[in-house]
């Protein structure tokens, strides 16, 4: 048992080191990340309290009980990010991980700013298991199409509580995932990528023709249209369905014995 613990501190010492020395390496990249995170959490506080004000909800955006479930479901997020299925129709950088799934289900439950949080926090746990093998730009595009997803859904969510809000938010949410992650990574990923790893674009956009026979060599509107766009809508269209499945019967045990009665009332259609 000591020689586990041993070995175990000992990664993360060693995940501790390599980070340290990506962050001095990219410290500009690093603040850009900062930057995003911070943004999007102020849009999702300033959107959130839009929708308490207008269903008349004077609840603190976090409360103890919502900092206790972020916790949780940003674990068990972090848990899904690091199992990765490899893609065949895209580069081996490319891989799905269902890592939203546990993070929708508590946007739903918990609201936008939780939503964003609970990406942060699985970023940051993953970087501490796992450390990044990209410079962060992996993390970044993580987080960033993550939360186009959660954000987008759980806003349209908390100002129609229903199940056809419900179904509107995944749909919208996936639409915006595939079209906001396919443009993220054209206009800024890629380019990023190559980059900080001092190669040349067209190496990167080579890696997509040699595994996808409908990628034209040398072109970035082919690459992300083949390669890129079909890994977010099958994201996108499979995290929304389990939630979908999923969410209703497991909102009041999400919200607290409370809410559980007042779920069980007839005269509203409210998750």
């Amino acid at each position: 048992m000591k020689q586990v613990l041993l070995e175990f501190f000992g990664k993360i010492g060693t995940h501790f080191t390599k980070l340290g020395d990506n962050f001095a390496k990219n410290i500009a990249f690093v603040f850009t990340f900062l930057g995003i995170i911070a943004a999007l959490f102020l849009i999702a506080v300033l959107l959130e309290k839009i929708a308490q004000r207008k269903q008349g909800i004077k609840e603190k955006i976090f409360t103890t009980r919502k900092m206790a479930m972020v916790g949780m479901f940003s674990a068990l997020a972090t848990i899904l990010m690091l199992i990765e299925i490899p893609i065949p129709f895209a580069p081996d950088f490319y891989k799905l991980d269902f890592s939203e799934l546990p993070i929708l289900i508590g946007t739903f439950a918990f609201g936008p700013a939780a939503g964003v949080m609970m990406e942060f926090i699985k970023i940051i746990l993953k970087l501490l298991v796992k450390g990044t093998s990209t410079a962060f730009v992996g993390e970044l595009a993580n987080f960033a199409v993550g939360c186009s997803l959660v954000l987008t859904a759980s806003v349209i969510y908390n100002f129609k509580r229903t199940k056809k809000g419900a179904f509107a938010a995944c749909i919208v949410g996936t639409i915006v995932l595939t079209i906001f992650g396919t443009a993220f990574n054209a206009v800024y990923l890629l380019p990023t990528f190559a980059k900080m790893y001092k190669m040349p674009l067209e190496a990167l956009l080579a890696m997509g023709s040699a595994v996808n026979p409908l990628c034209k060599e040398g072109s970035m509107l082919s690459f992300v249209a083949v390669c890129v766009a079909p890994l977010n809508l099958i994201k996108g269209l499979a995290n929304s369905v389990v939630v979908l499945l999923v969410y209703k019967p497991l909102s009041p045990i999400l919200k607290g014995e409370a809410r559980r009665v007042k779920a069980k009332k007839p005269v509203t259609e409210n998750a």
